[in-house]
């Protein structure tokens, strides 16, 4: 018998712990992608609450109307704050990584350290960042 994957994410049911967000998840919700949307709902299905880092927040929040579909994939979500010792820890990374992209580093860190998969756009940036401290990071697209 194969695999078995995860009905919200792709991958391995037994190996999905939590799932981490990032801009190009926000992004893809926001443009209403259905992917995304269908995901979510899943992982919620199976009170699985994804995590934002308070900096992608940052990073993709404007403000406007047109952000509605954003701000409703928020209200589904944990938002991570970059409290003191987060801020550390991602400051360590990033210097081990030879990065200036602390919002990268941030969910790196914070993926890592709960073992989440992380949806994002931006493979290569935060598998580099992983490899910095001997790490292996689970990505899959939004």
């Amino acid at each position: 018998m194969g695999r078995q994957d995860h009905p919200a994410t792709g991958y391995p049911a037994d190996r999905v712990t939590g799932v981490t967000y990032d801009s190009g998840a926000l992004i893809a919700a926001e443009r209403s992608e259905r992917r995304i949307w269908a995901r979510h709902r899943a992982l919620l299905l199976r009170r699985i609450v994804p995590t934002i880092p308070a900096p992608v927040i940052a990073q993709c929040w404007r403000g406007t109307p047109s952000q509605a579909q954003l701000a409703r994939l928020l209200a589904g979500c944990e938002i991570e704050s970059l409290d003191g010792t987060r801020a550390r820890a991602t400051g360590i990374l990033a210097g081990r990584a030879r990065t200036a992209d602390i919002v990268d580093a941030a969910v790196v860190e914070g993926a890592l350290r709960r073992g989440d998969l992380i949806i994002s756009s931006d493979e290569d940036d935060l598998a580099a960042i992983a490899a910095a401290v001997s790490r292996r990071a689970d990505i899959d697209h939004p």
